[in-house]
């Protein structure tokens, strides 16, 4: 299996979650050992929002917003490095090509965000259109993909599965904005679309979601 997955920062960053940074580390790592092939992006959460406010009050311009809500995301992505040891590559990657090449010497790469006016998303995306993945996990604060936003409407219904031309029905934003908070970012939709790599949105509460997915369990949302 060639597995993104997508560690949202309202999952283990909001507040921080140090526990569930490890158990997600043993995840990565017992899959790398069973030869699953691995690349995580983590999100940057409530930190990274509330320095993209701070920016927004300096008057700073919204790509200077998205790029300090980058740097908070790496220092995330560090965190996992640093636990991972010798199963990751040891360093953040920068870039989608260091990403994949750590992905391809069997290692489990790592990142944050990569520019301005993209999201973790989009990166974990470009990063399964590198890598030719098969499958794309994003572990969000929801149960999966409802049909409207469960945060405000009680009667939201979880759809077990859609497609993606489906899928941005059902989301807020249909642009980005710096600190966009929605299930899937919409620049990532039409990535994964193009490259048809299977979607399963689980709840990242729990890291045994994402290994349900791996195996091909019912978990979920599923959006191909």
């Amino acid at each position: 299996m060639r597995l993104i997955l997508r560690i949202g920062g309202s999952v283990v960053a909001s507040p921080f979650k140090s526990d569930l940074l490890v158990k997600y580390a043993e995840l990565l790592k017992a899959l790398n050992k069973e030869g699953h092939h691995s690349a995580v992006v983590v999100g940057g959460g409530a930190l990274a929002r509330e320095f993209i406010e701070i920016a927004k009050d300096l008057g700073l311009p919204e790509p200077v917003q998205d790029d300090v809500a980058i740097s908070v995301s790496r220092l995330y992505a560090r965190l996992l490095v640093e636990i991972l040891g010798e199963t990751g590559c040891r360093t953040v990657s920068l870039t989608i090509e260091d990403a994949a090449k750590c992905f391809g010497r069997g290692k489990i790469a790592v990142m944050g965000g990569l520019k301005p006016g993209m999201t973790t998303d989009t990166v974990a995306a470009l990063i399964a259109e590198s890598v030719y993945a098969n499958l794309y996990v994003k572990a969000t604060d929801q149960d999966g993909v409802y049909d409207k936003d469960p945060r405000e409407n009680a009667d939201a219904i979880k759809l077990e599965r859609l497609s993606f031309d489906d899928l941005p029905k059902v989301l807020a934003k249909d642009t980005h904005i710096a600190g966009i908070h929605q299930v899937l970012d919409p620049e990532a939709i039409k990535l994964l679309k193009k490259r048809k790599v299977k979607v399963v949105v689980v709840n990242g509460a729990e890291p045994k979601n994402v290994w349900a997915a791996v195996k091909g369990e019912k978990v979920g949302t599923l959006i191909k």
